[in-house]
């Protein structure tokens, strides 16, 4: 587990005392409902800021010239990893020790922090491993906010859309209820291990993610046998797959981070729906081959066991309807676009 610490700075117009507006932007020319506008000075913490989206959120805002510090076990190795424009600081990866006297009233900490669910079979002990490293995340973020002087302005926590178990193709907004199965416990004690911010008085947003496509992730392991010309569908195809494009994950995130008045969980999911067989459609059109090969979900169960029976076979269309609500602007928000965007950066 590793963190970042963002101070924005740079490129900020000065508004009042003690607060300014800064933009925060990213290579290519964006539209203007993209321009997220922070109205205070404030520094971010993020716990994963190593991972596949910690590193997209790190390098967004360190490329704008704010000061962006990763504490991590390895603290040296971490501006080779993000950049010279990003330090390194300890971190022990259970308590805030090293890392909790760099927040205050105006500090947001992003805390996305936790195993992989998606690399082999879950074992027993990749199981454990799952859920630990998450729990143990959100302790390290309470015991820094206890230590800290001040709480901090806002605490965005990670979660998932696998919170609310297998579904049909229904619509599911953020009030429904979580499922029973093994991802939607993890999820929901995942969400609830930094509960107790919000009697300490930081406003805490919930970020349910859904699969997020960008060059890496997901995606990078679906690419082989799409490029063969042997990709479809997994199993009979009428899962849902919610999806985001990565530009958009960081996006929503910034977006919720300087909105004051958001608070509660947010579903991070494009708003077009998508089947596992439309999925796999989108992805050969993408790259200009066939798509029709469906991988037998026999053949997933027996390979990956329950991984595949709540990852690869199982889905929910869960929609963006707070997120929309709230105002945010997709970049993305069709998948043909999406995937043509990532591919086309590759």
């Amino acid at each position: 587990m590793y963190g970042i610490i963002v101070r924005l700075s740079n490129g900020a117009r000065a508004t009042r005392r003690g607060a300014f507006t800064a933009r925060l932007r990213v290579a290519r020319p964006l539209p203007s409902s993209w321009i997220v506008r922070i109205q205070r000075t404030m520094r971010t913490i993020i716990l994963g800021g190593t991972g596949f989206i910690g590193k997209a959120l790190a390098r967004l805002l360190s490329g704008q010239g704010h000061e962006v510090v990763v504490p991590s076990r390895r603290p040296e190795k971490v501006p080779a990893a993000l950049g010279r424009g990003v330090l390194g600081a300890p971190f022990d990866g259970v308590t805030g020790a090293g890392w909790a006297e760099h927040i205050n009233a105006d500090t947001a900490i992003v805390n996305l922090a936790g195993e992989n669910i998606a690399e082999g079979r879950w074992t027993p002990d990749k199981k454990r491993r799952i859920l630990d490293s998450r729990l143990d995340a959100g302790a390290a973020v309470m015991d820094a906010i206890r230590q800290a002087a001040a709480p901090p302005a806002v605490l965005v926590q990670a979660s998932a859309v696998g919170f609310y178990g297998a579904r049909g193709p229904e619509p599911v907004g953020e009030d429904a209820p979580p499922g029973a199965n093994f991802l939607a416990q993890v999820a929901s004690r995942w969400e609830a291990s930094t509960q107790d911010a919000e009697a300490l008085g930081v406003r805490r947003v919930v970020a349910r993610t859904s699969m997020v496509l960008g060059r890496g992730g997901a995606l990078a392991k679906m690419l082989p046998p799409f490029k063969l010309g042997l990709g479809g569908p997994l199993g009979a195809g009428t899962q849902m797959v919610p999806w985001i494009h990565l530009d958009d994950e960081v996006g929503a995130m910034a977006f919720l981070i300087a909105t004051p008045g958001l608070s509660g969980p947010f579903n991070l999911a494009a708003p077009e729906a998508v089947d596992s067989r439309g999925f796999a459609r989108a992805l050969g059109r993408a790259l200009g081959r066939p798509a029709f090969l469906p991988a037998p979900g026999l053949a997933l169960r027996l390979l990956l066991g329950q991984m595949a029976e709540e990852v690869l076979l199982s889905g929910v269309r869960a929609e963006p309807t707070r997120l929309l609500a709230a105002g945010y602007r997709f970049r993305h928000p069709s998948l043909a676009d999406a995937l043509a965007d990532v591919l086309g950066r590759a």
